[in-house]
């Protein structure tokens, strides 16, 4: 009976029906809202990228790297220009969107491209394997010229619109190359950057060098470039998103002819030599300033990867100046004798007479020292020396004779403090370049790695001439500036200062070295009476009778010293591998340059009628002579010894010339007091 009344009501089914439909619908909407929301908010990055991804493609927006430029400066009365040594050139990387490029076309384009480029048959398999490889982006050559480009564009275009090709389908993306437009020039001092980035950073990686070292300064920021993927969007242009910064500039304090002079005479010098290496710097001494660091064998930093592949070559991108430290020999006669000159100050301070007078008669055929085992040898027997003749002898006892003398009055801590406090031995310099070497000033207190002392009773004697301590080239010429510049400490630098220039044309000066050295404020290490009494030894080293005659720039007078030190190999001296040097400024008074020459291993043999050709005088002061030449006549510094000539030269008077009758009658003392 209920049954035929609700039957009677089909209205009351069809609301039935109704909510459970409703009821169905509105599940789904929420099903269809709750993946809204997770696809909308919680994935919509990533398939925010996914869409991005198929029609859009970042790319790197480069920076350009800064430039390091020439001091032009030197020459007063001239201006200064811009001239680098190292720059950043526009350069392109080809890439493939191998997805756009029918199958049917890509044995054509890689066939194409290896005409263009001239590539062999592994080349050309390295580049099909890109092309084929499924890939939205592939970069298939890099580092190509503009004129490259230019070219593989005037074929591409026309043949991809020919076939229906997107015509991004090969496209471009800008980088920048370094580049030098003086080849090898100071290629171990600036180094290079690789071609391969870091590949979280994406900043070019330095090998070395000053590349390395003001790598914080130089390099930029990267920017970023939206490409749209559309047939009608060549993938080489699009949006900045992010506007590039590009690096700072650095200045240097080096001179690009000075540069190529010191080159050029190095090479020589070790080619004359038959040397392994050789080296020459030059350094304002009053500024510090490096002027010119030239190393032969060169080092190409265009093309560094064949330097470091190979095993041979690898030793030429090092910078000796800095990373090798040798035994200085005689070079460091003059320094004895400035520290002993200063024990005679100590000593009348103290109410004491002093150690030695300059011209003292002083007896030197005993070469026995307390603690050595054997004696004391000089080159040739000296009976008697003054500190002229010994200077210009070079003579190892005088200087171990008047050491004795110094630490039996000051002690060995006294000599040991003004080595390291005065002329920086056994310490960094502190130039702008990385793996910098602090020598070895042996200290009483520390033991080699074999467990004997570094400093024994022996030590100071050795110390004396050049043994027993290694120094560095950067160190020496740092400690020769003190006697060219009035004893007062500089600071070598190979910068003068680093420039930051802005989008809008504004530069800021993020450093600058010749401002800092005004603010500092000087007093000179070394008293000018001692600097005078060495200078005048130093002066006789050229001159005739004197160990570097081959190092006198005529028409100039120049002070130098001479060393040939023996090299420790598998820890004993070698007879027959040395270091030789010369070290020296010009003019004497009021210098312009200090320089440094140093020739690795020189065959070792004798050169008829000129002597032995690992000596220092020998091999190194003749390219201390020709880079002092050429550097005072670009510099337009005036000859201050116009008579000084050779015998023959019609400019040659002997009456005026510098210390041609000192020279002379130091001979005739020495020859009486050595018959």
């Amino acid at each position: 009976m209920v049954r035929r009344r609700l039957g009677g009501f089909p209205f009351l089914e069809n609301r039935k029906r109704l909510v459970f439909l409703s009821v169905g619908l509105a599940f789904l909407f929420c099903l269809l809202l709750i993946q809204f929301y997770r696809l909308q908010i919680v994935e919509g990055d990533k398939w925010h990228k996914k869409a991005l991804a198929q029609h859009e493609l970042r790319i790197i927006e480069p920076y350009k790297r800064g430039t390091f430029y020439s001091n032009t400066s030197l020459r007063r009365g001239h201006p200064e220009t811009l001239i680098p040594f190292v720059t950043d050139v526009e350069k392109s990387h080809l890439y493939v969107d191998s997805v756009s490029v029918p199958e049917a076309h890509k044995a054509e384009v890689v066939q194409k491209l290896s005409l263009l480029f001239s590539f062999g048959e592994k080349e050309k398999e390295k580049l099909s394997a890109q092309v084929f490889k499924k890939s939205r982006s592939r970069r298939l050559i890099s580092w190509m010229s503009q004129e490259k480009r230019k070219e593989i564009e005037k074929w591409w275009f026309p043949y991809a619109r020919a076939h229906k090709i997107p015509r991004n389908a090969l496209f471009f993306v800008q980088d920048f190359q370094r580049s030098y437009p003086y080849g090898k020039m100071l290629g171990q001092i600036l180094h290079t950057v690789r071609d391969e980035r870091d590949p979280k950073t994406h900043d070019q990686i330095p090998t070395g060098g000053l590349e390395l070292s003001l790598q914080s300064f130089v390099k930029g920021k990267e920017g970023k470039r939206v490409l749209l993927r559309s047939p009608r969007n060549a993938l080489d242009f699009g949006t900045v998103v992010t506007v590039p910064e590009d690096g700072a500039d650095v200045f240097l304090t080096i001179n690009h002819y000075l540069q190529a002079v010191s080159e050029e005479e190095i090479a020589k010098a070790v080619e004359k030599a038959g040397a392994k290496h050789g080296w020459a710097i030059m350094m304002d001494p009053h500024t510090g300033e490096i002027l010119s660091w030239a190393q032969y064998p060169s080092f190409e930093p265009a093309n560094y990867r064949s330097f470091f592949n190979d095993p041979s070559l690898q030793k030429r991108a090092e910078i000796k100046g800095i990373i090798e430290p040798f035994e200085p020999g005689s070079t460091m006669k003059p320094i004895t004798m400035l520290i002993c000159l200063k024990a005679n100050e100590e000593l009348l301070k103290r109410g004491k007479p002093p150690l030695f007078s300059p011209l003292e008669k002083v007896a030197t055929s005993n070469g026995f020292f307390p603690g050595r085992s054997k004696p004391i040898r000089d080159t040739r027997l000296h009976h008697y020396l003054n500190m002229y003749m010994a200077l210009q002898k070079s003579s190892n006892i005088y200087m171990a004779r008047m050491i004795q003398r110094v630490i039996e009055q000051l002690g060995e801590e006294w000599y040991r403090n003004c080595l390291h406090d005065i002329f920086g031995f056994g310490k960094k310099t502190g130039i702008e370049l990385s793996s910098e070497s602090s020598g070895l000033l042996p200290s009483p207190h520390k033991k080699h790695p074999n467990g004997a002392v570094e400093w024994s009773k022996p030590t100071p004697f050795s110390i004396s001439f050049g043994h027993n301590i290694l120094v560095t080239s950067v160190q020496m010429l740092k400690a020769y500036a003190m006697i060219a510049n009035g004893g007062y400490e500089v600071q070598p630098s190979l910068i003068r200062k680093i420039v930051k220039t802005h989008r809008d044309g504004t530069s800021e000066v993020l450093l600058d070295n010749a401002e800092k050295r005004k603010m500092q404020q000087k007093t000179p290490l070394l008293s000018a009476a001692s600097l005078s009494e060495v200078l005048k030894g130093m002066l006789y080293v050229t001159k005739p009778g004197g160990a570097a005659p081959k190092g006198d720039i005529f028409g100039y007078t120049e002070v130098g010293k001479t060393a040939t030190s023996e090299k420790v190999i598998n820890g004993t001296y070698s007879k027959k591998d040395h270091v030789s040097t010369f070290i020296g400024f010009c003019p004497a008074y009021n210098p312009r340059f200090v320089l440094v020459i140093v020739i690795d291993e020189p065959e070792y043999k004798i050169i008829p009628g000129v002597g032995k050709n690992q000596y220092g005088g020998n091999c190194a002061a003749p390219a201390f002579c020709e880079i002092g030449k050429k550097t005072l006549q670009y510099l337009g510094v005036e000859p201050d010894d116009p008579f000084g000539f050779p015998p023959g030269d019609p400019r040659r008077d002997a009456s005026k010339a510098v210390w041609v009758k000192e020279a002379a009658q130091l001979k005739e003392l020495y020859d009486n007091w050595n018959k």
